[in-house]
């Protein structure tokens, strides 16, 4: 491991210290920034950006330079100091974020909003405006949903059922554009054979996750955890018993639900509804 260095003058300030501590590194590893673009498989320009100080990255993008470096979580925090927001980065959600690209098999529930693996830049964006990101903090956001969609593509992607509540396929966005290419997305990911997509239609009634967004992570040991998240807070659920009782809810809520094949047709007919675009 880089052996560490006092923390003085200039990097006192973090997001300096972290374009500081990204400069050591790669010259300690003796690599250009061509060299590394190719070994991560993302964009020198954006390596030199974050050298540079003139942006932070993603969190994906920290935790696999992390790693590249042999510096187990060292860029993460440095990052995560750079960025100044610390509640936006809890234990609990960055443990999740790790057990989502561990898991061998997904399976949610969504009540308004398309589940972050599936949404498209355009709905990200417009998600992301409308919460009161900007500037830098938006486009780092933008490229972090990105990043994290890398889950369910390459050569033997994990399984990922997901139930959509009808009101997801309802609340558009303002962009009818960008609102037809998520809709089309869905439609292509349905017919993807590692993804199983349900529609639960308005009129099935009152269930056990009508409020609560839930992902269920099975991991390669065997054993399963659950992300709940509403409008006021998230939590990671590990203690078996809780687990079970999430895990009957879901498969009560998917014996509501319309089958794959229906699901698709449904998103297909609400494609047709949508105003034509204009000629140009």
């Amino acid at each position: 491991m880089p052996q560490r260095r006092v923390v003085t003058g200039r990097s006192q300030e973090p997001r300096q210290r972290f374009a500081e501590e990204l400069r050591l590194l790669r010259a300690e590893r003796g690599v250009s920034l061509r060299e590394l673009a190719d070994e991560l498989g993302w964009d020198a320009s954006n390596f030199g950006k974050m050298e540079s100080g003139r942006t932070l990255g993603s969190p994906e993008v920290v935790e696999a330079l992390d790693q590249f470096y042999g510096t187990p979580a060292l860029l993460l925090a440095l990052w995560e100091l750079a960025v100044g927001d610390p509640s936006q980065f809890k234990e609990q959600y960055r443990r999740y974020m790790r057990l989502e690209a561990e898991a061998v098999s997904l399976w949610q529930y969504s009540v308004s909003l398309p589940p972050g693996l599936l949404q498209t830049p355009g709905f990200v964006r417009e998600a992301l405006t409308a919460g009161g990101l900007k500037g830098e903090e938006l486009e780092q956001q933008v490229a972090a949903r990105a990043g994290r969609q890398g889950v369910l593509e390459g050569d033997d992607p994990p399984p990922f059922r997901v139930i959509l509540s009808e009101a997801v396929l309802r609340n558009s966005l303002r962009d009818q554009q960008s609102w037809r290419e998520q809709l089309e997305h869905l439609a292509t990911v349905a017919e993807r054979p590692n993804v199983a997509l349900h529609v639960l239609p308005f009129g099935t009634g009152l269930h056990g996750l009508v409020n609560t967004d839930t992902m269920f992570l099975r991991l390669a040991e065997g054993r399963t955890v659950v992300y709940v998240e509403n409008d006021v807070r998230g939590e990671l659920v590990e203690e078996s018993g809780r687990v079970e009782h999430l895990h009957r809810t879901y498969d009560a809520v998917r014996d509501l639900a319309l089958p794959p094949a229906e699901s698709r047709t449904v998103i297909l007919r609400m494609l047709e509804e949508l105003p034509c675009e204009p000629s140009t």
